[in-house]
C-alpha cells in the first residue's frame, strides 16, 4: 500500500532549495526524509471495522513520530481545547457523512472502518498523509504552511485514498496514479461542498484552501476549476498542473507526474459538474463513484479507460440520451482525453510541453504569468490515442 501525501515532493524539494532561512531548509529536508521513509514502508494493518455510524479516534503524537500517539478524543467525546484535535475529528466526520449520505458508503472500506487520526506529528512537519490505515497531520512550518487539520478538502482527499484502496485500487504511477490523485481531489472537494451546503456554482473547487500562511501568493495546492493557477510565489514556484492533454507532462518525477497530470481529469469533473449544475455530489459524484466501485476498472487504467468507464456509468445510471452522458462525453473531449468527432489529433507543441515541464521543476521565472493551454472550444479539441496520451 502506497502512503499518500497531500503536498507533492517536488514542492517541498523546491522550498528546500530556495528559501533563505537555513532553519526552514532543515525543516523541509526533514519532512522530505520522513516522507521518503513512509513511501518505502509497508502500511500499517487497518483497524477492525465497527459499523453503525462513524467511529473516530484522534491521537496526539506530541511532536514525536511514533503512531498513532496518545488517544485524546474518541467518538462522542467532548471537544478539546486544542483546535487541531477538534478539526481532525470534525473533518473525518464530515467526510464520513458525505460518503454515507451521498453514496451509502460506511467509512472508507464500506464496512465501518474506524477513522483514526494523529495530530501534531513531528515538529514543523509540512504535510499530511494517509498511510493505508490512518490519517496523519503535521502542524506546518509556520512560514509557508499552516496546520493541515483545518481544511476539510485535505482530510477528504486523504481519506478518499482509502476509498480507492478498497475499490479501484489504482496503481500509483503514471496515468493510473494521476487518476488516483484526481479521485481524491474530486471527493475531497465534494466533502467540503456537502459539509458547507454548496452547489457546483458556489464551490471554490480548491484543494488545500487555507493551508498557506499570510503573505504566500497562492490560494491552495490545486484548483479543479483552473489547474495551473493555484499558486505563483517566488518561494513555491508556479502551479505546474496542466488542464489539457496537449500539455500532458511526460516525467519520471512524482511517480510519473501523479500530482501534476491529475489536473486533466480534475478539470474534466469540474466541467461535468458545472455543465449539469446543482450539487456536484449528486449526478457527477454518482457517476464517478459508480466508476471506481464498478469492479471493472483496470488497476492500471489510463485516462481514456477512465473516461470510457464514466461514460458507461452515466449511460447506466441516466440513459443513453441523457444530459449526464452528454456532459461527461463533452468534458472528456474538452480536456483532450476523448476524441472529437470532427477534429483530427493535434500533438502538443514542444514549447507548451517544455514550459510546463520547467514549471513542474519550478525553474520558471515567477514574475512571468503561467503558460497554460487555451481552453478548447467546441469542434476544436485535440484528440487522444487509446491510452489517453497525445500522439
Amino acid at each position: 500500500m502506497t502512503v499518500h501525501h497531500i503536498v507533492p515532493p517536488y514542492l517541498l524539494e523546491h522550498l528546500e532549495r530556495t528559501v533563505d532561512d537555513p532553519n526552514l531548509r532543515a525543516r523541509y529536508r526533514q519532512s522530505l526524509q520522513h516522507d521518503a521513509v513512509f513511501r518505502a514502508r509497508r502500511a500499517a494493518a487497518p483497524p477492525t471495522a465497527a459499523g453503525g455510524g462513524p467511529t473516530r479516534e484522534v491521537h496526539d503524537a506530541e511532536h514525536e513520530t511514533a503512531l498513532p500517539g496518545r488517544l485524546v478524543r474518541s467518538e462522542g467525546g467532548n471537544p478539546s481545547s486544542d483546535d487541531a484535535i477538534n478539526e481532525a475529528y470534525d473533518g473525518t466526520g464530515a467526510t464520513w457523512t458525505m460518503f454515507s449520505e451521498c453514496f451509502g458508503r460506511d467509512s472508507v472500506d464500506g464496512a465501518g472502518l474506524p477513522l483514526i487520526s494523529t495530530v501534531h506529528y513531528d515538529r514543523d512537519y509540512a504535510n499530511a498523509f494517509w498511510d493505508g490505515a490512518q490519517m496523519v497531520f503535521g502542524d506546518g512550518d509556520g512560514v509557508i504552511f499552516r496546520g493541515f487539520t483545518g481544511s476539510i478538502d485535505v482530510t477528504g482527499h486523504e481519506l478518499t485514498h482509502g476509498v480507492t484502496q478498497y475499490t479501484a485500487n489504482l496503481v500509483y504511477e503514471g496515468q493510473s496514479g494521476a487518476l488516483n490523485e484526481s479521485i481524491s481531489d474530486v471527493f475531497g472537494s465534494l466533502a467540503k461542498q456537502h459539509h458547507l451546503g454548496q452547489s457546483s456554482a458556489d464551490a471554490d473547487w480548491l484543494i488545500g484552501a487555507g493551508i498557506f500562511q499570510p503573505g504566500v501568493q497562492g490560494v491552495a495546492l490545486r484548483s479543479l476549476a483552473a489547474p495551473g493557477t493555484a499558486y505563483d510565489d517566488p518561494r513555491l514556484g508556479r502551479d505546474p498542473q496542466p488542464s489539457h492533454m496537449s500539455s500532458y507532462l511526460e516525467t519520471t518525477d512524482d511517480n510519473g507526474g501523479v500530482h501534476l497530470n491529475s489536473g486533466i481529469p480534475n478539470h474534466a469533473f469540474y466541467l461535468v459538474a458545472t455543465a449539469l449544475g446543482g450539487n456536484a455530489y449528486e449526478a457527477p459524484g454518482q457517476i464517478w463513484y459508480a466508476t471506481i466501485t464498478s469492479g471493472s476498472l483496470p488497476e492500471s487504467a489510463g485516462f481514456a479507460d477512465f473516461a470510457r468507464a464514466t461514460q458507461s456509468a452515466a449511460e447506466t445510471l441516466y440513459g443513453p440520451t441523457s444530459p449526464e452522458l452528454t456532459a461527461v462525453t463533452t468534458a472528456w473531449q474538452q480536456v483532450g482525453v476523448l476524441p472529437s468527432v470532427t477534429q483530427p489529433p493535434q500533438p502538443a507543441t514542444a514549447a507548451e510541453s517544455g514550459d510546463l515541464m520547467r514549471a513542474a521543476k519550478t525553474a520558471l521565472d515567477p514574475s512571468k504569468p503561467p503558460t497554460l493551454p487555451p481552453e478548447p472550444i467546441a469542434g476544436d479539441e485535440p484528440a487522444a490515442g487509446d491510452d489517453g496520451v497525445q500522439k
